[in-house]
């Protein structure tokens, strides 16, 4: 048996066999893509019994709906870091920190986003906790952009709504782009942190009414 069998059986002993699975199927992704990924093969790659992942996962869409969920836990984590960080005094700024936790969690989870971004992987609405905390980051630009407006942060004639979808599909589309390999092909001389921190500095001051 490998030490890294080894270790995986150690970790199931003591009740962490969700964990190691999760584990084991992200490097499995890693190593041979998603479509070779198999509940099955995270069994032998955890070193337990083919049937016992099963226990846990009923198929391979159970098992990247859960690796989705550690996804959505680790971006609210890092969300709530960056808003942390910025406090709530301005409005602008918070958003700017939702975007700013946002790329930092692509950055340091680039397999997790593949998995979270395909709705033909997982199942999104029967997560509970998918739906919920994609909803609390929602509300959370929601009521920061209504407020932004009252406080006259936002440049004339932005619709709130729109807002809305707007960030969020250019915060995606930005990560989207890096963990897809397109900064070569658009010229992104800058280290990708770098030059997604630029953008996104770019995108506030559109829509910022702040001189």
């Amino acid at each position: 048996m490998t030490s890294e069998s080894q270790t995986a059986r150690a970790g199931y002993h003591h009740g962490n066999l969700t964990e190691v699975l999760l584990e084991a199927a992200i490097a499995l992704i890693e190593e041979k893509g998603v479509d070779a990924l198999s509940v099955r093969e995270v069994a032998k790659r955890s070193g337990v019994s083919p049937g016992a992942p099963f226990r846990h996962f009923s198929s391979k869409t159970a098992l990247l709906t859960a690796v989705a969920e550690q996804a959505m836990g680790r971006l609210t984590a890092a969300v709530r870091a960056e808003m942390s960080k910025a406090g709530d005094a301005d409005p602008i700024e918070a958003l700017r920190a939702i975007g700013r936790g946002y790329l930092a969690w692509a950055l340091s989870n680039p397999t997790h986003f593949q998995v979270i971004s395909s709705r033909s992987l997982i199942d999104f609405h029967a997560s509970p906790r998918l739906v919920e905390e994609n909803e609390a980051i929602r509300i959370v630009m929601v009521d920061l952009i209504a407020r932004a407006q009252r406080e006259g942060r936002l440049r004339p004639g932005i619709v709130p709504a729109d807002l809305v979808f707007s960030s969020r599909a250019f915060i995606y589309g930005v990560a989207r782009m890096w963990i897809d390999g397109h900064f070569k092909e658009w010229h992104v001389e800058r280290p990708a942190p770098e030059a997604m921190e630029s953008a996104l500095d770019l995108f506030i001051k559109m829509i910022d009414a702040k001189p």
